[in-house]
């Protein structure tokens, strides 16, 4: 068999889960199957890429050059016998692979385009093209991967009209060879974090999907020894920028040790400030699963998290974790009941780390990548 994936994200350009996904998942069906990897943007190793800059559409609106990247796709992924999207920036990809080559075509959902109606305010008129690209692909899909349970209820409400007995469940993995504890503190010594201090850790994009305003509200009434830690990546729109930045000063003129590192971390940087935290908080107010979640797990780390799609599958409240129910009607409820979850993980310092040792043994023995790669081969099979 001969598989086509196409996704945005591919090593070493990776920002976000999907990324993550692709990369890991990609590894494991390597040694399943033949496997093409077609991205955007720069040539690298193991992939073919495709440019979101041709020329003729220089200063066009992104979501129109991903499309272009698109064409390019569907063109070169003649001989393949599946393909497999990933995120809408590929979506129309392969929808138009499987109209060109008569192949299935495999969607993946991380995230669901009317679930995030915030992103308006990121691609403009992009985004009614960016949903129109997801809808059509979905629609003709001939398999749709759900990476939760959560996320598969999502997907159905998004999309009613999709035949049920098609989209299936499988799981996120995490390799937990390489997310482990670890017993370097280099890079939070150059970050400047208190090793005598606890921390609570968040790692993500600056978007409205993850929730940092309220991260960074609820930290107000964090008690005064616990160290805030963001390696946040670039925000989405200057406006969110401008409210995240104010946030965060605000927060410093209330109380010390808040660390907001604004460029992206190398894997094995993340890992070690992941080892090293007291508590990871993950406050998404969306969340299809929640990779970063198992990450932390993985790192044997007590993990905060808010109730949203596909987070409860990953995180045990009161095993691995403690579960913070979000109501989008009621910010305040949720910030106050962040804070105060993070506060009791804190202040047991015993229960912190058995919660992170459940935490490694849960994302050992659950969410293998070997057990997501065998289980999307079962759906390639199904379609062929």
């Amino acid at each position: 068999m001969r598989i086509g994936i196409l996704t945005r994200e591919y090593p070493p350009d990776v920002y976000g889960g999907a990324g993550v996904h692709v990369d890991f998942l990609v590894r494991e069906l390597a040694k399943l199957a033949e496997v093409d990897v077609h991205c955007m943007g720069d040539d690298r190793p193991g992939a073919t890429a495709h440019s979101e800059h041709p020329p003729t559409l220089e200063g066009a609106n992104a979501a129109l050059r991903v499309l272009a990247a698109d064409l390019s796709m569907a063109d070169a992924t003649a001989g393949c016998d599946v393909v497999h999207s990933h995120t809408w920036y590929a979506n129309m990809g392969g929808h138009l692979a499987k109209l060109l080559h008569d192949i299935p075509h495999v969607v993946t959902s991380h995230s669901l385009e009317p679930q995030r109606p915030w992103k308006a305010e990121q691609l403009g008129g992009g985004y009614r093209v960016s949903s129109w690209a997801e809808r059509t692909a979905y629609a003709a899909a001939d398999a749709v991967i759900a990476v939760s349970h959560g996320s598969r209820r999502d997907v159905m409400a998004a999309y009613p009209d999709l035949d049920e007995a098609k989209v299936h469940v499988v799981h996120n993995g995490i390799d937990t060879d390489f997310y482990r504890p670890v017993a370097e503190t280099d890079v939070l010594d150059r970050l400047g974090v208190d090793l005598g201090r606890p921390s609570a850790v968040f790692v993500g994009r600056i978007t409205r999907q993850k929730g940092v305003p309220h991260l960074l509200r609820a930290a107000l009434d964090f008690d005064d020894d616990v160290q805030l830690v963001l390696l946040a990546g670039a925000a989405d729109t200057p406006e969110l920028a401008a409210e995240t930045d104010d946030l965060v000063e605000a927060l410093r003129r209330e109380r010390d040790g808040v660390h907001l590192v604004s460029e992206m971390l190398q894997r094995t940087d993340v890992r070690q400030v992941l080892t090293h935290a007291t508590v990871f908080v993950c406050p998404s107010v969306y969340e299809p699963l929640g990779i970063v979640n198992l990450e932390a797990m993985a790192c044997e780390t007590a993990v905060v998290a808010s109730d949203v799609g596909g987070i409860p599958e990953v995180v045990a409240d009161g095993r691995t974790g403690r579960l913070v129910h979000h109501d989008e009607s009621d910010p305040g409820a949720f910030e106050a009941d962040l804070a105060a979850a993070v506060n009791e993980v804190v202040r047991d310092g015993g229960e912190a780390e058995r919660m992170g040792a459940a935490g490694r043994e849960r994302a050992v023995t659950e969410f293998g990548w070997d057990i997501a790669a065998e289980r999307t081969m079962d759906v390639y099979r199904d379609v062929l």
